[in-house]
């Protein structure tokens, strides 16, 4: 029967193709479960191969390094009294290699000129991590002189190279306010060793756009240095200057401090002066008998309070028995006649 020009396809017919599709699966598990016996069997014998060979020779651990120099660098007998620095970082394969390489040579001028095989035999104490691994590749013999050493190991190390700061950031250096110019100058001189291969051009500049608004600037743009060492011959008259009138502000100062201090030492002497009692009339009235009589009298009437008990003037032995008070009723002091 036929709809729309499609045959379809009876009920034996179905079953019959679902027969032969079970036979062809049924076909393609026995060949899958042959072809695994098969690969079992063969990974056990290379196995067994494998651990017989292991059983019989273990691979060794490398333990040495290879020495990469040659006959001449080995041989050489070191100084005596050669000591290694002990202040310089072992390189690990992060950082600028030609900045390790340069500080390496500068602490080993402390063992005198050096020559290459103290620097060849030296070198690798200072390498550790990827850069200890990188040495120990190297073929032996390969080595000659610490030319090729240090030119291999900055060739190998080149994409390690890290610059903390480019030239670009010497544009956002500027002086400050209240910042001389010794101390602008300072600063930018730290930045610029940072910066390898710096244009001259570029750090003068860098340096002349970063001073301050003043006079100095303004005299810079007139005069239009063309050189480093033309724009510092300019500065170094300007910092005397600078320095000039500091001492200048620390000696005005100064006089204002010792006059301070001169005064407050008079005031001190005026304040331990002794009380000196000042007369309020020229003319007195003179009595016609002792106050020693008179204070008595005061006393026995009671016109005024006695004093209270008064201390020891002094040991009492040595006191002065013609000299008597009689208002505190003591030996040793005596009032002035009038």
């Amino acid at each position: 029967m036929a709809d729309n020009g499609v045959h379809q396809l009876t009920q034996a017919e179905l079953m019959a193709q679902m027969a032969e599709l079970q036979a062809e699966v049924k076909r393609l598990a026995e060949l899958s479960t042959q072809n695994n016996a098969g690969k079992h069997e063969e990974n056990g014998s290379k196995g067994k191969r494998s651990a017989d060979l292991l059983s019989v020779n273990p691979p060794k651990e490398k333990l040495t390094l290879d020495n990469p120099f040659s006959e001449e660098i080995t041989n050489y007998q070191m100084p005596k009294n050669f000591t290694l620095p002990s202040s310089l970082e072992p390189y690990k394969g992060i950082g600028d290699p030609r900045a390790h390489i340069k500080k390496f040579q500068s602490m080993m001028f402390f063992n005198g000129p050096n020559n290459d095989p103290v620097l060849c035999r030296a070198f690798p104490t200072y390498l550790d991590g990827a850069a200890l691994l990188w040495f120990s590749k190297l073929p032996a013999g390969s080595i000659s002189s610490f030319k090729e050493l240090a030119k291999s190991f900055i060739d190998y190390f080149a994409a390690a190279r890290i610059y903390v700061h480019g030239s670009d950031y010497l544009a956002t250096i500027r002086q400050g306010p209240q910042e001389s110019l010794k101390d602008y100058m300072t600063r930018f001189a730290e930045a610029t060793m940072e910066i390898p291969d710096l244009d001259p051009a570029v750090h003068l500049h860098a340096l002349k756009a970063g001073l301050r608004p003043g006079k100095f600037r303004e005299r810079i743009v007139v005069t239009k240095p063309k050189t480093l060492e033309e724009f510092r011959k300019r500065a170094a008259g300007q910092m005397e200057i600078e320095e000039f009138r500091e001492a200048e502000r620390i000696e005005r100062k100064q006089p204002r401090r010792d006059a301070d201090r001169t005064t407050r030492s008079a005031n001190n002497k005026d304040s331990r002066k002794p009380f000196k009692l000042t007369l309020k009339f020229d003319n007195y009235t003179r009595f016609n008998t002792k106050r020693e009589k008179i204070i008595k009298e005061i006393l026995n009437a009671k016109i005024i309070k006695p004093p209270t008990r008064a201390g020891s003037y002094q040991d009492q032995r040595f006191v002065d028995k013609s000299k008597h008070c009689a208002f505190h009723q003591k030996y040793g002091q005596q009032l002035t006649s009038a």
